[in-house]
């Protein structure tokens, strides 16, 4: 993930430097502050690719951005924008309507018309997740789409909360995504978009079968990865938090040649050996992070480690140790 960040900027000139980094992006914006939080102000956006999406994660003080005609004129790629909020709070205006939201709200803009975007004041930092897209990537009329600029798509219900977990999740991942990992979630990411637009439009039906079923399986390996540490995290809980049944759960890891408690025990397994290879937690005692993950029996996590790897999780961490010292 490439990154821009105000850190090295002295204080005095970062608003204006933020201000000249913003009118070259892919999609640029007017950035305007309060003239007495300009000596405060600081930024730290990454920036990353997954496949035809281009992905923006942006941690920034408040402000506002505006997308106005003449930066249109000068540059319009002709993309949708969909912004998830991932810490903070800010309102979106386009063509007469405004969204105000809270974490894990969505809302779509279209680049090629003027928009703005405040960062709420009251609130010291906000964090966002911003998905630029082609107009012609989604199954979805460009006109249709259009009727959703500015609407706050709820995080809190339904296909938006599903949609809303996957991005929320994203977002905190993808600092540390390889090239491969973000090529290999480039479909589901569009999979996902599309999902939640459609239903924000009540034309789900206009969405092919295998889309559907490639977002829901994103959803719920998001759902899955966010709540590990969860001992009570079943086939059950993960059915009912997706709205499906638990014949369609199992079936539908089935198809990928897994099963839900299998590929839930890979997760857990792969979070306890990374945390073992951890110089900073050498000291942590082998059954406290086995019960981080969601073990809470000591034997049978030493049994499925060593099942999984070839090595006791002591013998693991002592590898590891060893290779460190090196």
């Amino acid at each position: 993930m490439d990154v821009a960040s105000t850190a090295e900027v002295p204080a005095g000139e970062r608003f204006a430097y933020w201000r000249e980094v913003n009118s070259k992006l892919y999609v640029p914006y007017d950035l305007r502050c309060d003239s007495q939080a300009e000596s405060e102000f600081w930024a730290h956006v990454g920036f990353s690719v997954f496949g035809p999406v281009q992905a923006v994660l942006a941690t920034v003080v408040p402000h506002s951005a505006h997308r106005t005609p003449k930066l249109i004129r000068r540059a319009d790629p002709e993309v949708f924008e969909l912004a998830c909020t991932v810490n903070g709070g800010s309102t979106v205006t386009q063509n007469g309507r405004h969204a105000d939201l809270s974490v894990g709200n969505l809302v779509l803009v279209d680049t090629s018309r003027p928009y703005q975007v405040e960062h709420a004041p009251h609130i010291p930092v906000s964090r966002v997740l911003l998905l630029h897209f082609s107009r012609s990537l989604l199954p979805l009329p460009s006109k249709d789409l259009r009727r959703l600029t500015a609407v706050r798509i709820p995080g809190e219900r339904g296909i938006g909360a599903l949609s809303s977990q996957f991005l929320l999740h994203l977002a905190r991942h993808m600092p540390d995504l390889s090239p491969s990992e973000t090529a290999r979630l480039s479909t589901l990411t569009l999979d996902v978009l599309t999902t939640a637009l459609a239903e924000a439009l009540d034309t789900q039906s206009t969405v092919p079968p295998h889309t559907r079923q490639r977002a829901l399986m994103a959803q719920i390996h998001a759902f899955i990865r966010d709540h590990l540490g969860d001992a009570h995290l079943t086939p059950d809980v993960i059915a009912a938090a997706h709205h499906i049944s638990l014949r369609y759960l199992h079936k539908l890891f089935q198809q990928d040649g897994h099963t839900v408690a299998g590929w839930i025990r890979e997760r857990r397994l792969e979070q306890c050996r990374r945390d073992f290879a951890n110089p900073q937690l050498a000291a942590r005692p082998i059954h406290v992070i086995a019960a981080r993950w969601g073990f809470t029996s000591p034997a049978h996590f030493s049994q499925a480690f060593r099942s999984a790897y070839g090595l006791s999780p002591r013998q693991y961490r002592q590898q590891c140790a060893t290779v460190h010292a090196d």
